[in-house]
């Protein structure tokens, strides 16, 4: 059986289970998912090896999971728990949704911009940095969070400094917190070929098996972190020594003191 929960966790992700059995299998942090006052659209697939999650009409998945084990669900069922109310209305005469064919690997190779080898295959550990500009986005990249639209981690050289932080695909540019203030990078690499964990810390508590993506303008190793600010989750920039994850926001450097950290 597989469970997908549209806002739990306090209204605040997306998430798949497995066989009732926890951890979730895959979840994507979305402030907001319901709304007492509106209708929220979410579709699901489960074909083809993998479970698909998107919202409204558009044909890209927010959230996909591939399962080896795939399960041949024939049935589905609808609640609202955990002390909620709600209304659900069920499409009963849509055609049906299939997912655009696979770019050709060699396509994607000789696209202006892109410079990468094969996806890694899923399951796999691989996370390499992809050089790109733009709003080309790398097939495999890897999603950290969400503002109106799905954000990717990201990371660019700026004023001496590698820095990570948050790729905006309709901006085309990644986004990185440095000396106050955001600056949008329209040059930048993005992390492709792996599936990160996020750890919730406090302060200087990085655990050892964070995975370092760039140095500061002194030579500092930095993280990559992620913080909830307003109805957004911000990918950005975990500085050790300075106790905080820094995010680019609204043109400014924002310091948060609670945070989570990329692991592998």
């Amino acid at each position: 059986m597989y469970e997908i929960f549209f806002g739990g966790w306090g209204n605040a992700k997306i998430a798949i289970r497995k066989n009732r059995e926890k951890p979730e299998v895959i979840e994507q942090p979305y402030p907001n998912t319901l709304s007492a006052g509106e209708f929220k659209e979410f579709w699901i697939t489960w074909y083809d090896g993998a479970v698909n999650i998107g919202l409204d009409d558009n044909p890209t998945p927010f959230l996909s999971w591939s399962d080896p084990a795939m399960l041949n669900g024939q049935f589905f069922g609808i609640r609202t728990g955990w002390g909620a109310t709600g209304t659900w209305i069920i499409e009963d005469n849509w055609a049906g949704w299939r997912a655009p064919a696979t770019t050709p690997w060699q396509e994607i190779h000789d696209s202006p911009g892109w410079n990468i080898g094969p996806p890694a295959p899923v399951g796999t550990t691989q996370p390499t940095w992809v050089p790109t500009s733009g709003t080309n986005i790398p097939p495999d990249a890897v999603p950290g969070g969400f503002d109106n639209e799905q954000l990717y981690i990201g990371r660019a050289s700026h004023a001496g400094s590698v820095t990570p932080g948050k790729v905006v695909p309709s901006h085309g540019v990644c986004y990185v917190a440095w000396g106050g203030a955001e600056h949008g990078i329209p040059d930048y690499e993005v992390l492709t070929g792996c599936n990160p964990s996020w750890i919730p810390v406090l302060g200087d508590q990085v655990p050892d098996h964070a995975f370092p993506a760039g140095t500061s303008e002194t030579g500092e190793q930095l993280f990559i972190g992620r913080a909830q600010h307003g109805d957004t989750v911000t990918v950005g920039k975990v500085q050790k020594s300075h106790k905080v994850c820094y995010i680019p926001y609204g043109g400014q450097e924002i310091a948060k003191e609670n945070f989570e950290v990329m692991v592998l």
